[in-house]
């Protein structure tokens, strides 16, 4: 079969929601044929910028948390948060630019930094293929939003921040990039899902996630699933091996990083997570019913009000009412839908169809703009990105 071309993929490693869906998304494309390239936005950026703005990022999610949700609701009133994360990013588009192979069909973004570079490149005609991003939290932030890019792909129930800012943008409504695994009909069934994990055979338990970095208060989480008497945690907590070892002392069932989430997931009665995000999407089409708990700020809670507004989860407030509402949902009695089925567009063919066009500029605005990669760009970069950062998903596990 002939190849119908290159595309590629930019994502970013803050935290896993953005590079499990655009691991996703790659998986997809290939088995289209497609050569896929992976792109981290973060590497494009001079080195010492990478690490600050990563570290930065996960020390004020732990320590600041009250700041950073100040810091989203401010940003999320309009797009002037996006576009000085546009101007500040601007000494680093030509190396975006050049990590660009140049018989590249189409770009496509996980990651809303990512859009800050191409969306410029692509609206002055520097880049002549299309830019399409799949957003992965439920809040389209202004800091996904950038003129030039082509179309905005988000799930059923997505809200764009702030209202009204849709207008005049090409938003689609796609299936969840999760994989097929989450919602096969042959998969394992709970009595061999828990004995894959060592989980007792009998009782109810309930999976407890806190992404990749394993933020929020998971430890204060875990103590209050304990007391209701009603299930049993199990803990996932991701790469953050200090919270690991803490709960080792007084948890029985407590995992670090888990590449197989879908048998996993089968093993529980129920889901506990504070993001909002991929696993959250992916218990969903698994079928597991979700409780929303002591959710991260930011976009943690936005997401969360939007999910618990359309019924997919179930959002407690306090823990008063933790434990009424695991008897719901570990006995069945209050499951929300699946999200599988919502769309029936695929986002994998959306860009096969997008790559497979005519190639064509994007905006006539060709207008050329004195680019530099010193160190001093670095220093502005990091400091407008660590004020800037209302938006970005900690993960999915």
């Amino acid at each position: 079969m002939e190849c119908p071309g290159r595309i590629v993929v930019v994502s970013a490693d803050v935290g896993a929601g953005h590079d499990t869906a655009a691991a996703e998304l790659t998986r997809r494309l290939r088995g289209r044929g497609f050569v896929v390239d992976r792109l981290n936005l973060l590497d494009v950026l001079p080195r010492p910028v990478h690490w600050a703005f990563k570290e930065a990022y996960r020390g004020i999610l732990r320590w600041l948390p009250w700041g950073y949700e100040a810091l989203f609701a401010l940003t999320s009133r309009s797009r002037l948060s996006a576009s000085m994360v546009r101007a500040l990013l601007r000494p680093v588009r030509r190396r975006m630019r050049r990590a660009i192979p140049p018989d590249a069909r189409a770009v496509v973004t996980t990651y809303p930094f990512a859009n800050q570079l191409l969306g410029p490149l692509r609206r002055q005609g520097r880049l002549v293929v299309p830019v399409i991003t799949y957003v992965t939290d439920f809040v389209v932030h202004p800091t996904w939003l950038s003129p030039g890019v082509d179309v905005y792909c988000t799930v059923r129930h997505a809200e764009v921040r702030p209202s009204g800012a849709a207008d005049g943008i090409d938003v689609t409504v796609v299936q969840p990039l999760v994989s097929r695994a989450f919602s096969a009909a042959s998969a394992v069934n709970r009595r061999e899902a828990r004995q894959r994990f060592g989980l007792p055979p009998h009782g109810r338990l309930a999976l407890i996630v806190a992404g990749a970095w394993g933020a929020g208060d998971v430890e204060a989480t875990v103590a209050e699933v304990s007391a209701t008497g009603r299930v049993r945690p199990v803990v996932v907590c991701g790469r953050n091996e200090a919270l690991y070892h803490r709960l080792r002392r007084s948890v029985d069932h407590v995992f670090g990083w888990v590449d197989d989430m879908p048998t996993l997931m089968r093993a529980v009665d129920v889901v506990v997570e504070n993001s909002g995000g991929l696993t959250c999407q992916e218990a969903l089409a698994c079928g597991v019913p979700v409780v929303t708990y002591r959710p991260i700020p930011g976009h943690g809670r936005a997401n969360a009000s939007i999910l618990a507004r359309t019924g997919l989860t179930r959002l407690v407030p306090d823990s008063a009412q933790l434990r009424p509402a695991l008897d719901d949902l570990a006995t069945g009695e209050t499951r929300p839908a699946r999200t599988g089925g919502s769309s029936r567009v695929d986002p994998a063919g959306l860009v096969a169809e997008a790559a497979s066009g005519p190639v064509s500029a994007g905006a006539d605005d060709t207008r050329r703009r004195p680019l530099m990669d010193s160190l001093g760009d670095a220093v502005a970069v990091v400091a407008a990105l660590l004020q800037s950062s209302g938006g970005p998903g900690t993960g999915s596990r």
